[in-house]
Formats: C-alpha cells, sequence, structure tokens
C-alpha cells in the first residue's frame, strides 16, 4: 500500500520546451530519500499541457532514473478513450500505476464517472490512482461513487484534491482500504486520517512534509503555510513558482513552462 509523501513532479524542460533529462534525473535524486513514490505529468507537472511528446518523455525520464521508486504515471485528458490508450503506453513504459481524473465537462454524471473508471480497469492491466478535482475536470466524484468506484480491483489510492477537509476525513474512514492523499498543502491538519500527502511543495520540502504527516499541528500546519507562500505554492501558477525556486537551487537547468494548449 502506498503512504506518506509522493512528489507530484514538476516537468523539467529546456529552452526548446523539450524534456530535460538530465535535470529530471537530479531532480528525482534531490528528493528521493524522502518520498514513497514519484507522480510525473499531473497537474503539478502540467500535464493538461503537455504534448504527446513530452508526457511519453517525462515517464520514460522518471522510470529510468526512480532508483526503484514506483512511478505512477498522470493522465489528464478529456475521455476515456484517449485515457485508456495513454495508460496502455504507460504501463509499456513500465510505470507501476496511472492517476487518472475523471472524464472532462460541468455534464458529466456521476454515473459517467463510474463507467469511465470501470473501462479503464476493464481495457487496462494497470492499476489506478484516483485524482478527485474540480478545477481541470469541470467535476468531481461524489462520496458515494467514489466508495463503488473503490470496490473496482486495482484501484491502488485516491488522491483527494476537492478541497472539502470534512469529506477527506469522512473517505479516509470510510474503510474502503484505499489509501487517501490529501492533495492540499494548507489542509494537511483539517484532513486527519489520511495515508499520505500529494502535493506541490514535496519537489522542493519533502522532508518538511514527511514532519507534518507526523505531527499534524497547527505550529507545524503555520509553517507549511509560511513555506508554501515563499516559494509561490499557493499562487494559481504554482508550478512557474516551483520551478523558480528548483532553477535557483541548481537542481534544473531552466524554469521554462509549457505553452498553452492550441
Amino acid at each position: 500500500m502506498y503512504t506518506g509523501t509522493i512528489v507530484p513532479l514538476i516537468t523539467p524542460l529546456d529552452e526548446d520546451r523539450r524534456v530535460a533529462e538530465k535535470s529530471v534525473a537530479r531532480l528525482v535524486d534531490h528528493i528521493r530519500h524522502d518520498v514513497t513514490a514519484l507522480m510525473p505529468a499531473l497537474t503539478s507537472g502540467e500535464g493538461w499541457r503537455l504534448t504527446e511528446q513530452q508526457w511519453h518523455d517525462i515517464v520514460a525520464h522518471t522510470v529510468r532514473h526512480s532508483h526503484g521508486l514506483p512511478v505512477l504515471a498522470g493522465i489528464q485528458l478529456p475521455d476515456t478513450a484517449s485515457v485508456i490508450e495513454r495508460a496502455r503506453t504507460a504501463a509499456g513504459l513500465g510505470a507501476a500505476a496511472v492517476v487518472v481524473t475523471t472524464p472532462f465537462g460541468a455534464s458529466v454524471t456521476q454515473e459517467d464517472i463510474l463507467g469511465h473508471y470501470r473501462a479503464l480497469r476493464a481495457a487496462t492491466p494497470v492499476p489506478v490512482f484516483l485524482y478527485n478535482e474540480e478545477a481541470l475536470s469541470g467535476n468531481r466524484i461524489e462520496y458515494e461513487t467514489l466508495q463503488r468506484v473503490c470496490e473496482l480491483p486495482g484501484i491502488v489510492g485516491i488522491k483527494e484534491s476537492s478541497g472539502d477537509p470534512a469529506f477527506t476525513r469522512r473517505m479516509a474512514a470510510a474503510g474502503t482500504g484505499i489509501p487517501v492523499f490529501e492533495g492540499w498543502e494548507n489542509l494537511l491538519a483539517e484532513a486527519t486520517g489520511v495515508d499520505g500527502f500529494i502535493g506541490p511543495l514535496a519537489n522542493l520540502e519533502p522532508a518538511l512534509c514527511n514532519d507534518m504527516l507526523a505531527d499534524p499541528t497547527a505550529a507545524r500546519q503555520q509553517e507549511i503555510n509560511t513555506v508554501c507562500e515563499r516559494h509561490g505554492v499557493f499562487r494559481d501558477d504554482w508550478y512557474r513558482w516551483v520551478k523558480k525556486e528548483l532553477r535557483i537551487r541548481g537542481v534544473i537547468d531552466s524554469d521554462t513552462i509549457c505553452e498553452e494548449p492550441s
């Protein structure tokens, strides 16, 4: 079972917006002793903006330089068929699991969401990490639906980014046997009972994230919030500021971000 701090890796790019393998290797080496898994190409990795080649390269490079850590490949595509195709590619690249949102759109129903994950599990052998959010997909998984999805074989974790700590606590206490991870740094003290944390701060300060999980006090939460404010983690374009700080520290060579998708 997955526990502890999992890092949603930023995607290091060179000035031509190619994935920079040497920077990927240094980034993994920078954090690998304090994290339990690597999660490339999710939102902090600008996953919804990556070209197919960029997505392929960040997953492949992460697997190559993982030092044995499991690689959980993010997939942020709008429809089930596209997700299935990319999940098969991730399995071929050596990913231990894929991290998948709901289909995109405000009109997506809870039955659509259940059908989406059923189809994914039926079509691919790779295990699935659920990503419950709303900012990108335009919808979220309701409690009863999330429980039903957790009954499917091969569901191995939940990145719970609803922003509602009461919902997160309820899901953590549901007894599904599926580990639940808080996805917001500022809610860690309120998200009691979770199995771990997945958030962009882990690219910079994974040991501090571990300290927060071990000692989720108000004082520790304030420390987390202060560090996040300092490094831009709470900004809308947090990935830009995390990259800047990693470049300043000499971990990556460039803080180039992805272009907006055309």
